[in-house]
């Protein structure tokens, strides 16, 4: 059974799609994920800061360089602690469009409508099939509105759909406080895709050393049941492609996440835990559970448990949380 599917006007023989990750970053890795059954893949991000370090780069080479050495004046110091230079990722992309038949699909990172939403046509021009905004940001200044907030996300989208002409997905996190209304107001400033959601990596305090350390966890499958809840909420609702990009771990969760409307399923901890096989074991999987469910299709499943086709829509809402309250009392816990 073929378990294809769209997404963001691409043809995807999966909805399986390694997200953005250090995976990625490795060309040898990608042509790996396509061997395995990947649909796209999502390469690591290229973010905002590593833009913003270059640039700063290059006009203190342009502006001293001219008076000791003319090598100077096309030397790029390489940033300390990230992982490609502006160009490396551009040539990336490249180099992965000549091994791969697979849709790549690019990802910028960052929050603020700066020098870097030049590099999405840079990125066009490079070959990619798409890119993916990625708005990793955590407003701090209190006297910052969540109105204002809004308004910087949609202004990068805007610019960023005036410079390209592939598709655009936003990657936003679980954290609006009207998370549909946002979601549509990115369609209207030219998303064509919604990925939720991105999952924060919080920092933690070491009380011997004093000092704020990264921890890095991976996700588990509980983590689905928020963007899943979403997924079930916007869908058929706004006119964008959804995608289901935290926690899904096992066939069950891709199944999950597409019956709430996603078209694509996308994974890391999965991969990085237990390798690129896992994608052709879930492909595999998936064909089985349609096969022995009966369906025809993966179009057929999609949506069809999301909150306008479901009996009782109030599940995903309000109401769903006294339901389950009422169930632990009736358990007498």
């Amino acid at each position: 059974m073929k378990i294809n599917t769209q997404y963001l006007g691409l043809e995807l023989s999966s909805p399986l799609v390694p997200s953005a990750s250090p995976l990625s970053d490795n060309l040898d890795s990608i042509v790996a994920m396509e061997d395995h059954g990947a649909g796209a893949v999502v390469l690591y991000s290229l973010f905002e800061e590593q833009i913003e370090q270059e640039s700063r780069a290059l006009s203190h080479y342009l502006d001293h360089g001219s008076e000791s050495y003319a090598e100077s004046l096309s030397y790029f110091p390489e940033p300390i602690g990230v992982q490609s230079t502006p160009e490396r990722y551009l040539e990336h992309i490249r180099q992965t469009k000549t091994r791969v038949d697979i849709p790549i699909i690019a990802s910028l990172n960052g929050a603020t409508p700066g020098g870097w939403i030049h590099y999405a046509k840079l990125i066009q021009e490079a070959g990619a099939d798409a890119l993916e905004l990625n708005l990793y940001d955590i407003p701090t200044d209190p006297d910052v509105t969540a109105a204002q907030v809004e308004e910087r996300y949609l202004a990068v989208v805007r610019l960023v759909r005036d410079e390209v002409e592939i598709p655009i997905a936003v990657k936003i996190s679980p954290y609006f406080t009207a998370t549909a209304h946002f979601a549509q107001e990115l369609c209207r400033a030219g998303a064509s895709g919604i990925v939720l959601f991105n999952r924060f990596y919080q920092p933690d305090i070491d009380i011997e050393k004093l000092d704020v350390v990264p921890r890095v966890h991976l996700s588990t499958s509980s983590e689905a049941r928020l963007p899943i809840r979403w997924l079930a909420i916007l869908y058929g609702r706004i006119p964008a492609d959804l995608a289901l990009t935290t926690g899904v771990h096992t066939v069950e969760d891709v199944v999950r996440g597409i019956m709430a409307g996603a078209s694509v399923t996308m994974m890391a901890s999965e991969l990085l835990a237990h390798g690129l096989d896992r994608i052709e074991e879930m492909n595999m999987a998936l064909r089985a559970w349609l096969n022995e469910h009966e369906y025809d299709s993966l179009a057929q499943m999609c949506g069809s448990m999301s909150q306008i086709h479901v009996y009782d829509p109030s599940a995903f809402e309000r109401a769903n949380y006294m339901k389950t309250v009422s169930g632990w009392r009736e358990r007498g816990l």
